[in-house]
């Protein structure tokens, strides 16, 4: 098998996007990745990691998975995840631990909108969601429309509007973790006054 079919299969079989350790486990040498990249055959998306050159072989999902670990999905980019807005956001909206380098944030094949957290706030309502086949840590609803109360002047009035009452008439809510998390993240009178009038219509 020649290097440059290798390399390719290296990154399909890791979603996408390798390590230069990966290529390297493979019997490829370093130099050699960096020749292939000269060459046209890899794409390096970050510093180390590189992905198969105009296939279009890793999505902007596994991008994020590969490159930000860390990152949770949230604001925006959760509440069309939910369901709770029909606006396709043009940027990722991710919160990340606030001791974490910004130097990881730099991926020319993503777009993104950071928030930082410390460490306790950057765990709360912390789960997973499927986002085009990839699973990425996301916040789940409570902790997302709490988010969106504590930066409502970040969102657009019509998102915000359509976010409260798409969560209100969702079955899946869970009413003792929004209290808990607007508590929490000190939203706690805006929460419980706006979802008590949509809830008692």
């Amino acid at each position: 098998m020649n290097v440059r079919k290798l390399a390719q299969d290296v990154a399909r079989t890791k979603g996408g996007v390798a390590r230069t350790a990966d290529f390297v486990a493979a019997g490829i040498r370093a130099a050699d990745v960096v020749k292939l990249c000269e060459e046209g055959s890899l794409e390096r998306v970050r510093h180390g990691y590189y992905s198969v050159a105009g296939s279009n072989c890793a999505s902007e999902e596994q991008l994020l998975a590969a490159l930000i670990p860390k990152a949770v999905v949230c604001m925006e980019s959760a509440l069309f995840h939910y369901g709770y807005s029909d606006f396709v956001p043009r940027m990722w909206s991710i919160t990340i631990p606030r001791t974490m380098t910004r130097t990881k944030l730099n991926v020319n094949a993503l777009m993104l909108r950071p928030y930082y957290a410390s460490p306790d706030l950057y765990e709360l309502g912390k789960t997973t969601g499927v986002f085009n086949g990839v699973v990425l840590p996301v916040y789940d609803r409570e902790r997302t429309v709490c988010d969106c109360f504590k930066r409502r002047g970040e969102l657009d009035r019509e998102v915000f509007n359509k976010a409260v009452v798409a969560y209100v008439n969702d079955d899946d809510k869970n009413l003792a973790n929004l209290s808990r998390y607007a508590k929490t993240l000190r939203v706690y009178k805006k929460v419980s006054e706006l979802t008590e009038v949509l809830l008692n219509g």
